[in-house]
């Protein structure tokens, strides 16, 4: 019976696996839209658009569902018997620490988290660090579930196992919450850049500059020439001097 619970559980586990890579992927797309659409919108409006009604009314339903899901989880976990399970002491220790786990993120990280979320409701970046917490702490509750189906009581397996459903339940809301505000903020950057080139089209170019000249100031009047001619060299050229009007006698 131990074994076909294992094998449910593990037939589970990996389609929630191709499910949870598909998230991923869909995830990391919204955090490049949202990069995208910021930079468009910066230089249009300093103020974000108002959150639509439904949209908050939608995430205000997966937050309550993960707020039950996180408060059954703590319940169960508490419950646990570990130190009566069927297994080595290796086993036991293991799984103790990621129950440990478990209970500080559901007390500390998980709210913290959903607040931020809950405080900006279509910001794509804070909506994929809840789904990536979803999807770590999903990993480590399944690896105690597996160990309860296989060493625990049977009362333990299916109120871990219940638990486990409800948290695939919340992250996969988040997931597909994230492709539809990603698809959503596509289509509104797409019309941004559309209207961006609308208006460039429409500016006209402008006009070719101007050059003036200031032809007002009165002409230079050329510079004096200096008295006897000069060389080419440009030394000045001696005249021969002038021949005495009386002449020696001779001798």
């Amino acid at each position: 019976m131990l074994n076909m619970r294992r094998n449910s559980f593990h037939g589970r586990s990996a389609r929630r696996r191709q499910i949870s890579s598909r998230l991923v992927l869909a995830g990391l797309m919204a955090t490049l839209s949202v990069a995208g659409l910021a930079a468009a919108q910066g230089g249009q409006s300093g103020q974000s658009a108002p959150v639509a009604y439904s949209s908050v009314n939608e995430l205000n339903d997966i937050l309550s569902q993960l707020k039950t899901t996180a408060s059954s989880m703590q319940a169960d976990v508490e419950k646990m018997r570990i130190e009566k399970w069927k297994t080595d002491s290796s086993n036991k220790r293991q799984t103790q620490a990621n129950v440990d786990s478990i209970r500080r993120n559901l007390q500390s990280a998980l709210p913290e988290i959903m607040g931020q979320v809950s405080a900006s409701p279509e910001d794509l970046a804070a909506s994929f660090r809840l789904y990536r917490n979803l999807d770590a702490l999903y990993d480590v509750f399944g690896s105690v579930v597996e160990n309860a189906g296989a060493f625990g009581s049977k009362d333990e397996f299916q109120s871990l196992s219940n638990d486990m459903n409800g948290l695939e339940s919340g992250r996969r809301a988040i997931g597909e919450r994230m492709q539809r505000l990603a698809g959503a903020k596509e289509e509104e950057l797409a019309r941004l850049r559309a209207q961006v080139k609308t208006l460039s089209a429409a500016v006209p170019p402008p006009p070719p500059k101007k050059i003036i000249v200031d032809d007002t100031e009165p002409p230079k009047k050329p510079a004096a020439k200096k008295k006897g001619s000069t060389t080419k060299s440009g030394t000045q050229e001696k005249k021969p001097a002038a021949k005495s009007s009386t002449s020696n006698p001779p001798q």
